[in-house]
């Protein structure tokens, strides 16, 4: 069986179609400061440089909405063309003026009217439910209007770290809750005949992300949909970590013919996640026919790949987008990687950090950390190393340190949520402030940046203790 691709319906945004008729486009988010009208134009030119097709910036209030048309006009002033993304949670007002004046807005379902997630058990009755959906409704449809009115396309952005409440009622922390999410917001599309929706449905956990996508084209089907799907696995992380993550989770979908445009999110320089998320486009049929033959010669549950890559990127992301799904789908639970031009240790190193991005065998410690965007509230790549190594150090005379998950996130947005499958997190508070979290609780708050580190470290070692 070779490779096809999931028939969708088109979406124009600002000129770029989106859709199985139109290439797969790759796509990236700027971490400036939306106020800062040059530092976010100089950086939407680098991605768009290095073959970016989408760019989308952060507009948390009114002032970063309203200065999106002067990173705008600065850009086709100067020749780019590329269209312009508002990224918006917690104000739904924002989403309206940024349809204004953006080709494109993102809405996270989980916060567009329902209030911020308090990670309480909360009860609704049938008719507070019905309640709230008809908040939504009331909420979402003169936003649908707008964007009619100047030919605006949509993101539906599901997250599963910003689940409402509402939703956590009924269907708990499950890829059916987050498809549900979604699917709320796309009835009304369809009811208000507004079809110029791209659908995002992520998670920092491959196997969530890949098994709720899997589920929402499911329930699209069953309901008469087509809409076309951004895909990305969130807070993947930096370095080879999240590339490899990316591979797993963004490769297992693009081989089965799922996925119309792509962000690689890495903690690291924004234009960095370009040329990652090319490779795996331009991989896909290749990736696809290798895997039906690999999937069937798995021997006692062992999958062994032969890949003659001589770049050790191209390996990293063949490998893993190869056999990603295969561990995902837990067909087997060893790996053998065969290449004649890297040493065994390597290739084993390559394979232990394929089974732990599908979260099969953890043999080191995992940073579940978020891209960095203009919310972001300290030096996120900085405070990476610094983590890394005081974690690195430990890990020498405490074993314990040495597959511990950590979350490092800039700021609350997705923060807790996406920290959920993580021991520890650390997450940008305001200004020079940090918060620290065990798991999804909050167990120190507003600690100033400059201890903040330590005080983690010191943390999790007395924990560990106890």
């Amino acid at each position: 069986m070779g490779y096809q691709r999931r028939k969708t319906t088109d979406v124009d945004v600002g000129g770029v179609m989106i859709g199985s008729n139109y290439p797969i486009r790759v796509q990236s988010m700027a971490n400036t400061s939306t106020m800062d009208t040059a530092g976010s134009v100089a950086q939407t030119k680098r991605i768009v440089d290095v073959g970016g097709e989408i760019v989308r910036l952060t507009t948390q209030g009114q002032r970063e909405a309203l200065n999106m048309k002067n990173i705008s006009d600065a850009l086709r002033t100067d020749g780019y063309t590329v269209p312009l993304v508002a990224d918006v949670h917690f104000n739904a007002a924002v989403a309206d003026t940024a349809a204004t004046i953006c080709e494109k807005v993102r809405i996270n379902p989980g916060n567009y009217v329902d209030p911020a997630r308090t990670f309480k058990k909360l009860e609704y009755t049938d008719a507070e439910y019905a309640d709230e959906i008809k908040k939504i409704d009331e909420r979402f449809v003169p936003f649908l209007n707008i964007c009619k009115e100047h030919h605006t396309a949509i993101r539906i952005g599901v997250n599963h770290g910003s689940l409402s409440d509402r939703i956590m009622s009924r269907y708990g922390d499950t890829p059916a809750g987050m498809v549900e999410s979604c699917m709320e917001f796309l009835r009304i599309c369809v009811r208000e005949d507004f079809s110029n929706v791209v659908i995002s449905i992520k998670a920092s956990n491959t196997v969530v992300m890949v098994r709720t996508v899997r589920l929402l084209v499911e329930q699209m089907e069953k309901e008469g949909m087509a809409f076309p799907l951004h895909l990305g696995v969130t807070e993947a992380g930096e370095g080879e970590d999240g590339r490899i993550k990316s591979a797993v989770g963004i490769g297992a979908l693009l081989c089965e013919g799922i996925g119309d445009t792509i962000r690689v999110s890495l903690s690291e320089a924004p234009e960095r996640e370009i040329p990652v998320a090319r490779k795996l486009v331009d991989s896909i049929e290749e990736c696809a026919l290798m895997r039906e033959s690999v999937k069937a010669a798995i021997v006692d549950d062992t999958v062994t790949i032969e890949l003659h890559e001589k770049n050790w990127e191209d390996l990293q992301l063949k490998a893993a987008m190869t056999v990603g799904a295969l561990f995902i789908d837990q067909l087997a639970h060893r790996l053998v990687i065969k290449n004649s031009d890297f040493t065994e240790e390597k290739l084993t190193e390559l394979a232990d950090a394929i089974l732990q991005a599908a979260r099969i065998k953890f043999t080191k410690t995992e940073y579940i950390s978020c891209p960095g965007c203009g919310r972001t509230l300290y030096n996120l790549e900085e405070t990476i190393a610094k983590i890394r190594t005081a974690v690195s150090q430990r890990a020498v005379t405490d074993k314990r340190f040495a597959t511990l998950k950590i979350g490092i996130m800039g700021c609350i947005v997705n923060g807790p949520g996406e920290m959920a499958d993580a021991d520890y997190g650390y997450v940008g508070a305001g200004v020079g402030k940090v918060s620290l979290y065990k798991k999804k609780e909050c167990i120190e708050k507003n600690i100033p940046e400059a201890e903040a580190v330590q005080r983690l470290i010191e943390f999790i070692e007395n924990d560990l203790t106890r």
